[in-house]
């Protein structure tokens, strides 16, 4: 998985195929990936029949005014960690009334990393409610660039898979 341009275009529109099939609507809530996976879903004309729209939250701050992340959870845990991307989707899902959300937050590098969260560390999270999101923490090499086209591809291929089950 490198996150090319074109797997991140064919995992977009298979995304986007199945969000329309199903009559879903997604928003998006990134941090680390900067718009890609947004950027992703609306490469294809027509997207506006799945892709609400999307925040890019890279400050804590704006994790907290735009998504209601909590003060606890960022000084608790940190900005990537699975009770920030919970509570980023569940931001995203009230800010927006999509009926499915993803977020992700990570650290793509150079810099930034520590022994516990090393540089390429990505947690994500995709779900239609709280109850059901589901989150996951996943570890990729590469420099920055790599790293951010990793996670933009694991997160499209994340929520396909969850829509998929539900």
């Amino acid at each position: 998985m490198t996150g090319s341009d074109q797997e991140l275009f064919d995992a977009g529109e298979r995304l986007g195929e199945l969000l329309e099939r199903q009559g879903r609507m997604i928003a998006t809530a990134e941090s680390c990936t900067g718009g890609w996976v947004a950027k992703a879903l609306t490469d294809k004309a027509g997207s506006s029949a799945y892709v609400f729209g999307g925040l890019v939250t890279y400050s804590n701050q704006a994790k907290q005014e735009l998504l209601g992340v909590t003060g606890k959870s960022l000084e608790d845990h940190g900005a990537v960690s699975e009770p920030v991307v919970r509570e980023m989707v569940a931001g995203a899902l009230a800010a927006t009334g999509a009926d499915v959300a993803v977020a992700i937050s990570g650290v793509a590098g150079p810099g930034g990393g520590s022994e516990e969260k090393p540089v390429g560390t990505v947690w994500f999270a995709w779900g239609d409610n709280p109850a059901s999101t589901e989150a996951v923490v996943e570890h990729f090499s590469g420099d920055r660039d790599q790293v951010r086209r990793q996670a933009a591809l694991f997160a499209l291929q994340g929520v396909r898979g969850f829509l998929e089950a539900s």
